[in-house]
């Protein structure tokens, strides 16, 4: 029940920031011209595999962190952003999926703020 109410308010607030256009920064940051928060919503499949790590990853997740992993300063900051906090993501966990994704490539040891990818 709490996991589909945070669900719905993460839909309404995508929901309210479309409707109001909002474009973030203009600057290039972590994730180019994106700004981490508006990439953590492309990470919404990944929502109960980043708060259980006994919950299975889906194939749209692990699509998804490998895409966004590409660039391993901006999926550090995606994971930690103020999105997936008000998800309830818990980032030690999070940090985790893409080894449970088995993505080969991905940035294993970088320094994620106090946290290390696995």
């Amino acid at each position: 029940m709490e996991s589909t109410m945070k669900f719905m308010c993460l839909v309404a607030f995508v929901v309210i920031l479309g409707i109001n256009q909002f474009d973030g920064a203009y600057g290039a940051g972590e994730c180019g011209k994106s700004s981490p928060d508006r990439e953590a919503w492309k990470l919404a499949p990944c929502a109960a595999a980043a708060q259980d790590e006994n919950a299975a990853v889906s194939d749209k997740c692990c699509s998804q962190v490998k895409r966004i992993g590409q660039n391993p300063s901006c999926l550090c900051a995606v994971m930690l952003s103020n999105t997936a906090k008000s998800a309830g993501i818990k980032p030690e966990i999070a940090l985790t999926i893409p080894k449970r994704c088995n993505i080969v490539d991905r940035p294993v040891g970088f320094k994620c703020g106090a946290y290390t990818l696995p």
